[in-house]
């Protein structure tokens, strides 16, 4: 699903028809991100399937019935299920938040009746239940919810970002990985870039890369490499000790490398970046990508090479000891725009280097 290129109205159509399908969450769009962009920019959008579907009344599109009608059926159970979340009793609010995370989930008009009526505060504040299905059906109907943007904006406003982080540390798996997913969401817009950075979200990211599911794990690294796009988040990232860890993930068989390769392109541009990636023994990695990845891997892999060599002789030795040369000569001709560019300039740089002109 190329869904950036879809509205609104053509990613509810899509949910509309295909049942089983979870919510488009904003950031999950940005795995395709990882192919289809040339400045290391997310865009893409997938879909999560949903876990607990059956029990629950659907909400049918509104080209299927007279919208008035589907308005007033959606605003008459809204305002009912925010009475449940309002009251004290478990298995009420266990029930409602199970009946919002669908509603939220199915089409745009449920997101906009569940906003207007005062559900995002209600699901914040439920970020804390000490019931873990209340809680993972909160943080998931926030993700559904997040995909409107002005939705994304109101779920910010009401101070979602530390309870967010609360069950990222504390949650159940799916409950985590939902909350990582709602994070990257959010990070879409620049401005939550810097509030989610300065709030503490690296560390629980990157433990959930160590011990996440691998869906988990996955969200993890799209939120982190939305935040490492921002200069000041970069550091962060680093001293939470996540290169290792994204090195380790660029085994073929985790099926991660491409999200890992991104963000280790954005770590590569601070010099703590570029020592970790050294440690760790992260240039050999990256050499494999160059040779035997994805075509975005491949550019984003000489992307960080050539942040690598340029910026230092040594490393730019080591890199040139792992037979970096054959494999960029190959995509200086083949690669994408991107990656063509980058081989070309670490070839470049390379003659520079034994004719005498290196850097001092």
């Amino acid at each position: 699903l190329f869904a950036n290129r879809l509205s609104n109205k053509g990613l509810t159509a899509i949910l509309d028809n295909c049942p089983h399908l979870e919510s488009l969450d904003i950031r999950h769009c940005f795995n395709v991100c990882m192919d289809n962009t040339l400045d290391v920019r997310m865009r893409g959008q997938f879909v999560r399937r949903q876990t607990s579907d059956r029990g629950f009344p659907r909400i049918t599109s509104s080209s299927s019935m007279d919208a008035q009608g589907d308005l007033s059926a959606i605003e008459n159970q809204v305002h009912k299920l925010i009475d449940d979340l309002r009251s004290d009793f478990i298995e009420g609010q266990r029930s409602a938040t199970s009946e919002i995370r669908l509603l939220a989930k199915h089409n745009m008009e449920s997101r906009i009746v569940l906003a207007n009526c005062g559900a995002i505060n209600l699901l914040v504040g439920l970020l804390h239940s000490p019931d873990a299905k209340i809680q993972e059906n909160a943080v998931t109907a926030l993700l559904n919810l997040s995909i409107s943007d002005n939705n994304r904006i109101a779920i910010v406003n009401a101070d979602a970002v530390d309870p967010l982080i609360h069950v990222l540390e504390t949650g159940n798996p799916e409950a985590k990985e939902n909350s990582a997913a709602t994070l990257s969401s959010l990070l879409v817009i620049k401005e939550n870039k810097v509030r989610v950075g300065r709030s503490g979200a690296v560390k629980p990211l990157v433990d959930l890369l160590v011990s996440g599911t691998p869906q988990g794990k996955k969200d993890a690294a799209i939120a982190l490499f939305y935040l490492s796009i921002l200069h000041e988040n970069k550091g962060r990232i680093v001293q939470a000790d996540a290169v290792k860890q994204l090195v380790k993930l660029m085994d073929p068989a985790l099926g991660m490398t491409d999200k890992a390769v991104a963000v280790l392109a954005n770590l590569a541009m601070i010099p703590e970046g570029r020592t970790a990636i050294w440690e760790t023994r992260g240039i050999r990695a990256l050499v494999e990508v160059v040779e035997l990845g994805s075509p975005r891997g491949k550019e984003n892999a000489a992307a960080a090479l050539l942040q690598l060599c340029t910026n230092s002789n040594r490393y730019c030795s080591l890199v040139l000891k792992e037979g970096a040369v054959p494999p960029l000569a190959t995509l200086s001709q083949s690669g994408t725009p991107r990656a063509r560019e980058k081989a070309q300039a670490l070839i470049s740089y390379f003659r520079s280097l034994r004719h005498g002109n290196s850097l001092s």
